[in-house]
């Protein structure tokens, strides 16, 4: 192992994808992209370290997956590697974006050997295309597409990156700090992905597994309160008292949220909406809810099937059902044929039999986002 850190950058909201799901999210068989990329680096026993700038929403969920050196992303690319390049101690950083997911041992041995003469040594491609720079064809001998990874002197590069100016990669900013660059031959596989098209240009990236299935269970409950208005699945409910909570106690989507979260691995409602948070105070459940299924489409998911069994003496939530079904589905983006609400009561035994409150359990399951075939 040489005296060598690899710096992953994973911090970007993917808006040019297009896709439900963010692309470093892409499930590449069982695995997100971002650790796929990750444990081929990993496998290759180059690196002492590995460490992954990621969106800062995203780090907990992360650290569910691997043991890796986390650090919070930027606003930009270069924010975002100067983020963690403080988490850097060797003398050589190989930086690359996991948008660039078939890389190969053999590119990075290139760069090793390239590295020995120069500051920083990159993959390059040439174009192969006619160009013209402001209506005036120019020699394409003498452009170069380049690539990452990029392999560079640690201290080189933390002292260009300390200079103004932003730069879109790390050779252009130790070139315009005047330290050496050198090239490499680089390789169509690497292509970024960018756009959803990309996909077809990545002869690494493997189907998700559709075989799997995953399903979550959540429970909760909420003590009546005098006064208040009763949202119950989204739904008012026509009674003179509501829930007893932070927000606005809509229990069912609460167990809801955390059988979605579960199915995810994503832990539970407590660790997105704190109810020591006064932003959540009276929030209204059903918004929680979407940013929720957000977040469960983002990291690859999708949604196929949902369960609420709701346990009241009273309020009678026969005449509610099939409207809170609907509302909730809708909520979900599934269709209303795959939601389903039940009501029952505890035969008047607990604190449900009287009549204090009500108590809600739910079943999720979903599956991966099958990006092959959208």
């Amino acid at each position: 192992m040489s005296d060598l850190t690899l710096v992953l950058l994973s911090a970007g909201e993917a808006t040019r994808f297009k896709k439900p799901v963010k692309k470093q999210w892409l499930r590449v068989g069982s695995e997100p992209l971002w650790f796929r990329v990750a444990r081929t680096f990993e496998s290759m026993g180059l690196f002492q370290k590995i460490v992954i700038a990621a969106h800062p929403d995203e780090i907990n969920y992360m650290k569910r997956f691997a043991n890796y050196t986390f650090v919070q992303g930027g606003e930009s690319r270069q924010a975002s590697l100067q983020n963690a390049l403080a988490s850097v101690d060797s003398t050589l950083v190989l930086v690359s974006d996991v948008a660039r997911a078939c890389v190969s041992r053999k590119i990075c041995e290139a760069l090793l050997r390239a590295i020995e003469t120069a500051d920083c040594a990159v993959p390059v491609l040439p174009v192969n295309d006619t160009v013209y720079y402001e209506n005036e064809p120019i020699d394409r001998s003498k452009l170069l597409r380049i690539q990452t990874p990029q392999l560079s002197r640690t201290e080189k590069l933390l002292a260009a990156l300390s200079q103004p100016g932003e730069f879109t990669d790390e050779s252009s900013a130790i070139h315009h700090n005047g330290g050496k660059v050198a090239f490499i031959e680089g390789d169509e596989s690497l292509h970024k992905l960018t756009f959803a098209d990309d996909i077809s240009h990545l002869p690494c990236l493997e189907a998700p597994d559709t075989s799997l299935c995953f399903t979550g269970n959540g429970f909760d409950v909420h003590a009546f309160e005098e006064g208040k208005r009763m949202v119950l699945g989204g739904v008012q409910i026509d009674v003179p008292y509501g829930f007893k909570a932070h927000s606005d106690g809509d229990v069912a989507i609460h167990a809801l949220i955390d059988a979605l979260m579960g199915a995810a691995g994503m832990g539970d409602i407590g660790e997105l909406f704190p109810d020591t948070d006064q932003a959540y105070a009276g929030a209204d459940s059903a918004q929680l809810l979407k940013r929720v299924v957000q977040k469960i489409h983002h990291y690859g998911f999708e949604i196929v099937h949902a369960d609420l069994t709701i346990m009241a003496e009273v309020p009678k939530l026969s005449p509610y059902k099939y409207e809170m079904a609907r509302r909730v589905a809708s909520l979900l983006q599934v269709t209303p044929d795959r939601m389903n609400v039940k009501a029952t009561t505890t035969e008047k035994l607990g604190f449900i039999g009287r009549k204090e409150g009500v108590a809600v359990n739910a079943t999720a399951t979903l599956k991966y986002f099958n990006w092959t075939l959208s």
